[in-house]
């Protein structure tokens, strides 16, 4: 059901709108006692879902007895993340979630239909796990929190990947992220509807009735005209019809049909919100559908001190890197440790180039010998960020007559050319 959509390619929802579009949707549900909220984490810090969930405190006060961000592989938020996302809600409400050891598993997606949704390619069940306090929390509702967008791993971000990623177990997330490294994440990205879409789908079908009742606040951001972010819709429900809607003004808001292929691409992570590689390639998966085959893809990473925000995974990142995707699926067949990391082998696949075009870091905090031994190229931040200084967003001449595309945040758009986006 949906209770409330509001959101257009121009608009720009206020402050007080948005609180009046989560108090009318909360009023429709009427009295409950005990409430979960699952935003996003800090990696997700312009999503607005840390205000959302203080609006969703405001009107519930102590009956919101459990914040937990949906932080999925990623590290627990700092204190002083918390602070800045989430406001004055108190710190005692906080949970992390530990995606290895604190989950429940619902049940299973059968092999026979992970078969069909790839095509023949992956034969194995997929199990529908999210966190302990879901169900043994006493809650009479959850509100799941956050923003559609278009996403490298299942074609949109939020809805139920919310619950069954950001709350979800290593096995899901591995098996989950697999499926869409495989089908191809160049079909995917942009899309509503995608293999891993329906086994999140099929989960809700067959198990969604073991939690509590849940509702998605959904927001669509894009970059204002006059710089910054804006809110261009917020979408409410517990079905998928909120979640349709506002992927459809996310394809609208967020996606760039670009003219002509990126030659050079120049790509600035905010050194607050991306601090690895694992977080930082979305500059990969955001633009390789516009780069120009045999081009050039510069990445500005100040922040970025790791690969993987895992330890484990960030070993595993070092140990193989980025070398694509057959490359990849030999090393899966051959190591017991990335069989049972699939998720780090998707992410391996993702942050390639597939050999189409030159990618090379500048970051903060890594070294010549860590980037090149991930196989990427390295580039000295301080000369890159020198070099490529004063540049807006979109095309851009350098005095020589060099064509540079520039992107200030990849994590809100996506880019194409026409013949790659069917």
């Amino acid at each position: 059901m949906l209770y409330a959509g509001h959101g257009a390619t121009d608009a720009q929802l206020t402050n007080d709108q948005i609180r009046q579009i989560v108090f009318d949707t909360l009023d429709r549900l009427g009295d409950r006692k005990r409430v979960l909220a699952i935003p996003p984490d800090f990696t997700r810090f312009h999503s607005r879902a840390g205000l959302l969930t203080q609006f969703i405190w405001e009107y519930y006060g102590d009956r919101l007895a459990a914040v937990l961000p949906a932080l999925g592989t990623h590290t627990p938020m700092t204190p002083a993340q918390l602070r800045e996302m989430f406001g004055p809600i108190p710190p005692t409400l906080f949970r992390d979630h530990d995606w290895r050891n604190d989950v429940a598993t619902l049940g299973a997606v059968p092999p026979e239909y992970v078969r069909e949704l790839t095509e023949g390619k992956l034969d194995f069940d997929w199990p529908v796990q999210v966190n302990r306090l879901l169900l043994g929390g006493g809650f009479d509702l959850i509100l799941s929190v956050g923003q559609v967008v278009p996403h490298e791993v299942i074609g949109m971000a939020n809805h139920n990947k919310n619950i069954y990623v950001g709350t979800g177990g290593a096995d899901a997330i591995n098996r989950s992220h697999y499926v869409g490294a495989v089908f191809g994440m160049e079909r995917i990205m942009g899309r509503a509807d995608t293999p891993v879409r329906r086994l999140y789908n099929y989960a809700d079908a067959h198990f969604g009735h073991l939690l509590p009742q849940t509702v998605y606040v959904q927001t669509v951001v894009g970059r204002a005209p006059e710089g910054g972010l804006a809110v261009r819709g917020c979408f409410t429900g517990d079905g998928t019809e909120a979640f349709d809607r506002a992927a459809a003004l996310s394809l609208e808001v967020n996606f760039e049909m670009v003219p002509r292929p990126f030659t050079t691409c120049v790509v600035h992570l905010d050194p607050a919100e991306f601090k690895s590689t694992w977080l930082g390639n979305k500059a990969i998966y955001r633009t390789r559908m516009a780069m120009a085959d045999g081009g050039h893809l510069i990445i500005l990473a100040p922040g970025v001190k790791e690969f993987g925000e895992d330890p484990q995974i960030d070993a595993l990142v070092r140990k193989y890197g980025y070398h694509g995707t057959e490359r990849t699926l030999a090393a899966v067949r051959a190591n017991p440790e990335l069989q049972g990391n699939l998720g780090a082998a998707a992410h391996l696949i993702h942050g390639s180039s597939e050999g189409r075009f030159r990618i090379t870091y500048a970051p903060g905090h890594l070294t010549r010998a860590e980037v090149e031994g991930a196989g990427f190229g390295y580039a000295p931040l301080a000369e890159m960020t020198a070099r490529y200084a004063g540049l807006r967003d979109g095309y851009n001449t350098l005095p020589g007559g060099e064509e540079i595309f520039y992107i200030s945040n990849p994590a809100i758009g996506l880019w194409s050319t026409p013949d790659r986006f069917k």
